[in-house]
């Protein structure tokens, strides 16, 4: 679950972070009325939506004062942001944030993410701050370290000493030590999959000062977070994602034609493969697991029906804990009730194939049956040119 910035600089302040005077506001006034109560001359005016490259985007401006605030906010307020992680679609902007300008000395980069071959927690640090550290990583990456946390002992004084030396403020280093004691603190505590500080800036009065951050955490331990799930932005997500959760359904959208219905995640990810393996493109990721009723069976397949660019469906199931002939009475549920006009594709295998297949070879609906994945997946493709 991806948050704001100015939530996530709320939460970081918490573990004692430095993160700057700002407030979030919804309307021009409360744009303007942000100024005066924050003070100064120098002001930071911020789109918030869930995407980066905001600023190369026009989502981020200095304002020098409240009629530019004023006028910045009015053009951003209500409008559609396009950054490169947005698509081409972009982003409405529903929120800004306005801060305090900071006296910037020197930018860096700072974020802890997961490392999966290691089940650590890892540290990456550069002194290329402010730019996309894909960028870096690909051009320098001698500019990059990365230190795996080991879980049993945390950061040590040595891990500050190796961030504040690629960084060039050794003299600095118990004030990196008392950040990353920080960040670490807060990944751990709130469950996070990840925490970037893109730009990490230290100031002409001597602070490190979160300038910006971008924090997600792990759906799966929102349950021990309830103040946290409540940060959840609904207009940030997918219509049919937010749908999906609500159902117990891992759905993401993407941007093809043929719709995947499937149990379990790497199955799923195996059948978007092979489907662009012979010249399809799938539509979604939607994993129904593996404890699914006939009703989210249902759901799940009217979720996929509602995209318009869905031309053709396939249906690859594997039975084990989730029954074929559940499978097939929800998807006869869906299609009936929605009027099915789409070929389908059902490959069925496992517990009880056999009578799911019954199933719905006399529900009356136009299927297209496969018994092995290659040949559903042929089926499929070749379904959008027929």
């Amino acid at each position: 679950m991806n948050i704001h910035e100015y939530q996530a600089k709320k939460l970081l302040d918490a573990f004692d972070i430095a993160v700057g005077n700002g407030m979030a506001a919804e309307t021009v006034q409360e744009a303007v009325d942000a100024t005066n109560e924050l003070g100064g001359s120098v002001w930071v005016v911020k789109a918030q939506i869930h995407a980066g490259g905001r600023g190369k985007a026009g989502g981020v401006k200095v304002c020098k004062s409240p009629d530019e605030v004023k006028t910045y906010a009015s053009n951003l307020l209500g409008s559609n942001l396009v950054t490169h992680q947005t698509g081409p679609k972009g982003q409405k902007v529903r929120k800004i944030y306005i801060e305090a300008a900071a006296n910037i000395e020197k930018e860096f980069y700072l974020s802890l993410v997961l490392n999966r071959n290691t089940s650590e927690i890892c540290v990456i640090a550069s002194a290329e701050g402010g730019v996309d550290i894909e960028g870096v990583a690909e051009k320098h990456p001698d500019k990059i370290i990365n230190l795996n946390i080991c879980c049993a002992s945390g950061i040590h004084a040595y891990h500050a000493r190796q961030v504040a030396a690629i960084y060039g403020i050794l003299d600095k280093a118990k004030e990196v030590l008392r950040l990353l004691h920080g960040l670490y603190d807060f990944y751990t505590s709130c469950d996070c999959s990840l925490i970037e500080i893109n730009p990490l800036v230290l100031t002409s009065e001597g602070t490190l000062l979160a300038l910006d951050a971008k924090v997600s955490f792990d759906d799966n331990a929102l349950f021990r977070h309830e103040s946290i799930r409540e940060l959840s932005d609904p207009f940030e997500e997918d219509a049919s994602e937010t749908e999906a959760k609500s159902y117990d359904l891992n759905y993401i959208k993407l941007d093809g034609k043929i719709g995947c219905l499937v149990n379990g995640a790497g199955l799923a990810m195996a059948t978007m493969d092979i489907i662009k393996h012979y010249g399809g493109e799938p539509a979604n990721f939607l994993d129904v697991g593996g404890g699914a009723t006939k009703e989210n069976v249902s759901k799940a397949f009217q979720i996929i029906l509602k995209d318009p660019e869905v031309k053709a469906i396939l249906v690859n199931i594997f039975g084990g804990i989730m029954r074929c002939d559940i499978i097939a009475l929800g998807i006869i549920a869906a299609a009936t009730e929605m009027k099915l006009d789409v070929p389908l594709i059902v490959r069925l295998q496992g517990t009880n194939k056999d009578l799911g297949k019954q199933l719905l070879e006399s529900s009356g609906l136009n299927i297209i049956a496969a018994d092995g994945l290659d040949e559903a997946a042929q089926k499929a493709v070749a379904s959008l040119k027929g």
